[in-house]
This record gives C-alpha cells, structure tokens and sequence, in this order.
C-alpha cells in the first residue's frame, strides 16, 4: 500500500469545500491515517515549495499557501500516488477534465484547491514537513472490508455481510 500527501489549500477552506474532497477519497477507498486543519509556518512553505525557489512566482506561492489554513492529509491505498493525481487533474483548471477535483473546483492556475505529492519520495517529504509521526495512525488493512465480510453503514454501524470464508 502506498502512501501520499494531499493538502487543501487556503482557498479550498475558505469555500468550505473539506467534506465533499474528503468524500471523494473516502469513495475510493482510500484509508485516511491522518488530518489536520493548521497554518503552514514560513518554514514548511519553503520546504514545501523548495524546487521553486528562485522562479519568478515563489514569492506568491508562499504568501498564498501561507495566507490561510490549509487541510494537510496523509491517505494510503493502492498506486495512491498516481489515483489521486488523476482525481485532481491537471494543475491549470483551464486543462483540467470535468469531473476531477480542479475541473470542477479550481478558479485558476494559483487558486487550484488541492496539492498531492507526484512521487513516493515527495510523499514521504511532504508528510514529514507537516506531520510528527505520532500524528499518523499505523498503516494496515482497514477494520472493515470485502474480504473480512464486515461493512459499515452510513450511520457507523458495523454489520456482517456474509459469513468469513
């Protein structure tokens, strides 16, 4: 299982666009083993956004992603990396398909809503810029799933399907 970071970012929140994003994950069965709602301090934006420095539009991408909260995540799941670089779409909306996250959110090229990590080693960057690693839950196979035959409705209840074979 491969693991990923996804942040929300300031203008998402303002729009309070948090639940219906994270539903969208939570839909392909994506685990979430950690979230937060905080302020990116001036030193995880530039960590974050190190390969930019020195280009002629760092200095915007600090104060944006610095200007508000932003929603950082960690979700694991199969190929997580490249499933939800395709949920999200290109980075500029005018590109991005209809039905991905920016296609159908973002209002421009700086206001595009959502990042993820585009490879494990930015994953693992990204996740320990914005999280201490007793903010993550362990990784494992979900309490319920197909195979174990245990479902959970949408209320929280835990039912058996079938039973286990």
């Amino acid at each position: 299982m491969e693991k990923t970071f996804l942040m929300l970012k300031p203008d998402a929140v303002q729009r309070k666009m948090i639940g219906r994003l994270v539903q969208r994950f939570e839909d392909k069965g994506f685990e979430l083993l950690g979230a937060k709602l905080t302020r990116m301090t001036m030193k995880q934006a530039e960590i974050h956004y190190a390969e930019h420095a020195g280009k002629p539009f760092y200095g915007e991408l600090i104060d944006f992603i610095t200007s508000g909260p932003v929603f950082a995540m960690v979700w694991q799941g199969e190929q997580a990396i490249a499933m939800s670089r395709t949920m999200m779409g290109k980075t500029n909306p005018l590109e991005a398909a209809p039905g991905t996250i920016r296609g159908d959110y973002a209002t421009d090229k700086g206001l595009n809503v959502i990042h993820g990590s585009d490879s494990p080693e930015s994953a693992e960057r990204e996740i320990a810029n914005m999280f201490e690693p007793g903010e993550l839950l362990p990784s494992g196979p979900p309490i319920a799933s197909r195979s174990n035959g245990l479902h959970i409705d949408a209320s929280g209840n835990i039912q058996l399907q079938h039973p286990p074979s």
